[in-house]
């Protein structure tokens, strides 16, 4: 088992009084502690060995802790970084991270704070989120995954996890080396992709090939929950905190903590939410309904969506420090027609292989059951079993399959057979066949009311809430 000895730190501040309370609230956590007053003096005592973490300040008297950290990334270390910046300059922060910080503290911060966020860079075992009632330090509450060493291997699953995101293009050659090289920190994460692309799979790679890798992944449809939900859900309630509530129950954040809270469509949550969000991003704590006490926690933010964010902004729609935040590091995920010249995206070559399916006559899906071109097909086939369908692969001649004439018709198309289909699977609950689609019930009747189409008569509102 792994001690705090075992440790080497590197502490970097020039004020001495604040570098001895440092380095005295380390020593007594067990770590050997080893300190510098300048960037100089930090770089001359990296020569001579090497740390578990460096934990500098951000402005030093020769330069600050972002052009250690950039030297220390050009040198190939692989020491744990964290940055403590000045209060309320978060754009420091976002710089840290980008920088190629682990972690950064904002001050003041007290020094429970300070303890816990040094653990979770090394991967120590994490204190247990504070009982209600019990006012808590704001900050995270250490991490339980990882390796104890600086530089951590592959989690056992990353192999498996990178293997998911199919495909030998030069873009998704570029996005599994992304994904291999954020995944070892803390700094949030946005992954920009049409629908139907695998957002969600970019985001799960990036929590398995993590040291948080052991713990829970949260996946989130931000658009599905209705409005006056979204406190409830994202942060918890006490019992008795509004009626129905009969018992205590964590929300999103407190069910990830420790591990990675995915964020799918953040464009989709209303001004009023995000500033709540954006709040809980920079305590890292959050207050349940009915809760005088704020509960520390501990999660890695993963968001995705396929709007642009920046316009976003622009038009008001969405709060530009929120953006900052969220979008420090960017992974674009590229469509399967950039991939491998197939018309649309994942979910549309899903959706063609369903219709083929119900069409086919027997167990076999035929050429014409795909409505593909024969010189697209050739001899290969796709097999449907009892277990599923099995994919042959596509011959290199896919890239002629004929574009649509008018893309927006196209998939107007697409999108009305998708819907018509999911309200006859749900007897034209659109609660329901909404749902099913990661859909909120406004965004299934402006959609319908878009496309035209009509539902049952007397069964449209059946079992609909409003």
């Amino acid at each position: 088992m792994t001690t705090a000895s075992t440790y080497r730190l590197l502490v970097v501040d020039d004020e001495p009084d604040l570098r001895t309370l440092y380095e005295l609230t380390l020593v007594r956590e067990g770590y050997d502690v080893e300190s510098a007053g300048t960037v100089a003096e930090a770089w001359a005592a990296l020569q001579q060995q090497r740390f578990a973490a460096v934990i500098t300040d951000m402005r030093l008297p020769d330069g600050t802790g972002l052009d250690l950290l950039r030297r220390m990334d050009d040198a190939g270390r692989r020491e744990k970084g964290i940055v403590i910046t000045a209060y309320g300059s978060a754009e420091n922060a976002v710089e840290a991270l980008k920088a190629g910080a682990y972690d950064y503290l904002t001050k003041p911060f007290d020094l429970r704070q300070f303890r816990s966020v040094v653990a979770t860079a090394l991967g120590r075992a994490p204190a247990p989120v504070a009982e209600p009632g019990i006012a808590s330090p704001r900050g995270p509450a250490a991490s339980a995954s990882g390796q104890a060493v600086a530089s951590a291997p592959r989690q056992p699953g990353a192999a498996t996890a990178l293997r998911r995101l199919v495909g030998t293009s030069a873009p998704m050659q570029q996005m599994r080396s992304m994904i291999e090289k954020v995944a070892r920190g803390m700094a949030p994460v946005l992954v920009q992709g049409e629908s139907g692309t695998g957002k969600e799979l970019v985001a799960r790679a990036i929590h398995e090939v993590s040291p948080r890798a052991g713990q829970a992944f949260v996946a989130v449809n931000c658009g599905a929950i209705p409005e006056a939900l979204l406190d409830a859900e994202f942060f918890g309630y006490r019992k008795g905190a509004f009626t129905g509530a009969n018992e205590d129950r964590d929300g999103f954040f407190q069910a990830a903590h420790g591990g990675t809270l995915f964020l799918d469509e953040i464009g989709e949550l209303p001004l009023s939410m995000q500033s709540k969000l954006l709040r809980v991003i920079q305590e890292r704590a959050v207050r349940p309904l009915g809760s005088t006490a704020e509960l520390p926690v501990n999660v890695r933010i993963i968001s995705a969506t396929h709007k642009d964010l920046a316009n976003e902004v622009a038009t008001s729609r969405f709060r530009q420090d929120l953006f900052y935040r969220l979008n420090v590091i960017q992974i674009s995920v590229p469509p399967l027609r950039e991939r491998l010249g197939f018309p649309g995206n994942v979910r549309e070559l899903e959706n063609l292989l369903h219709r083929a399916l119900a069409m086919a006559g027997g167990a076999r899906i035929e050429h014409q059951d795909l409505a593909l071109p024969d010189a697209v097909l050739q001899d290969h086939e796709i097999e449907a079993g009892a277990e599923g369908v099995e994919v042959m692969a596509l011959p290199a001649a896919a890239g002629l399959v004929p574009l649509p004439t008018n893309l927006e018709t196209y998939l107007d198309e697409v999108e009305r057979d998708i819907l018509e289909r999911a309200l006859e699977r749900h007897r034209y609950n659109r609660t329901a066949a909404g749902a099913s689609l990661g859909l909120s019930l406004r965004q299934m009747r402006y959609r319908m009311a878009r496309l035209g189409i009509g539902a049952a008569d007397g069964a449209a509102d059946r079992g609909d809430a409003g």
